[in-house]
């Protein structure tokens, strides 16, 4: 099997490069390198690899030819500086996949294509009010946040108890609240009319927060677990904004990587989304916790950011019962294993 993967060069995207060399695929790699220093080294040369920009004229058309499916990781990432980003986002997330479209379209391809897609798109998780029921709240208040209340309330008029997170699943509602959000929703909607009118199978894969080696160091763009491991390798202690009770699932890199290789060859026909997570949920703190070196305990700093949410944690079966995929690297190892690799300048 010959398969493309935009973004190859990139954090999942090498990881998803070796699963799939590993598994006897031959592997094209389109990446624009703008987030490297050169071909990084870890890249295998067994790879056929184009440096370019997808969203430049000629270049998706010239990346699709001969191949038999398509793993789309290339994306702008990370919550970004403001929204002075709007326009690098839209451009590498939007115009790169409408091109990469475009061009399977004029190919005819029929082919499968999987979507590196993110928890994002939720906004905030799925919630429970004890009277209520299921809830979701809306965005937190900058009011709220700098008088320290971080919890979410329940949304419904008149009503002030404090809203519990519960594990959310593909059916829920899309709520994007930033501008990254904003264009992974956009790529899904995008995959998912493609396929429909090509009569071929798109899957978006919601990734949920993936760590790992190779994650960039020292960048705005990176996520929570980059930034800490960053702070740690300086010798400095990580900084756990609010009170450090934000809850997230923490996805290995090598457990999202065979996710992708699962997706390429699952016995799925039509478009569907799936969380890829590990099903065990853990705040922020933890995270802090565990990447703390000697003498570097976390910091609670209290800080916020607005637009940031408060819980969001996946429910895995559609992964499970769909692809086949079940996470197997667990929180305290693959953590051990963070701690010590190597992270990409």
């Amino acid at each position: 099997m010959r398969v493309l993967v935009t973004g190859g060069a990139g954090f999942i995207g090498s990881h998803v490069t070796d699963a799939l060399l590993a598994g006897g695929a031959t592997v094209r790699v389109v990446d624009s390198l703008a987030a490297h220093a050169g071909v990084p080294d870890y890249l295998d040369p067994a790879v056929d690899l184009t440096v370019a920009d997808l969203s430049e004229p000629g270049v998706a058309e010239a990346a699709v030819a001969g191949v038999d499916a398509v793993c789309h990781q290339a994306a702008k990432v990370g919550l970004g500086v403001d929204f002075g980003d709007v326009g690098g986002y839209v451009t590498d997330n939007d115009l790169g996949t409408a091109r990469l479209l475009e061009a399977l379209w004029r190919r005819r391809f029929r082919g499968r294509l999987v979507l590196a897609s993110s928890m994002v798109v939720y906004g905030e998780g799925r919630y429970r009010c004890a009277e209520h029921g299921d809830v979701r709240p809306g965005p937190r208040t900058e009011a709220d946040l700098a008088a320290g209340r971080f919890e979410p309330a329940c949304p419904v008029a008149g009503c002030r108890e404090r809203a519990t997170w519960a594990t959310i699943d593909e059916t829920a509602p899309v709520d994007p609240r930033n501008v990254y959000a904003a264009t992974k929703l956009h790529q899904e909607h995008l995959c998912m009319l493609w396929a429909a009118e090509a009569g071929a199978t798109a899957i978006a894969l919601r990734y949920h927060n993936v760590y790992g080696p190779r994650m960039p160091r020292d960048t705005p763009y990176a996520g929570v677990a980059s930034i800490f491991r960053s702070a740690v390798a300086a010798g400095r202690a990580p900084e756990v904004y609010e009170d450090g009770g934000q809850t997230r699932d923490f996805v290995h890199v090598t457990d999202v990587a065979r996710a992708n290789v699962l997706a390429i060859t699952a016995p799925v026909n039509t478009w569907v989304a799936c969380n890829v997570a590990s099903g065990t949920p853990h705040t922020v703190a933890d995270l802090a916790g565990a990447l703390a070196g000697p003498g570097l305990d976390p910091v609670v700093t209290g800080k916020w950011r607005l637009g940031d949410v408060r819980h969001v944690v996946a429910s895995p079966a559609r992964a499970a019962e769909a692809l086949g995929f079940v996470a197997e690297v667990d929180f305290a190892t693959g953590m051990a294993d963070f701690a010590r690799a190597a992270q990409r300048a």
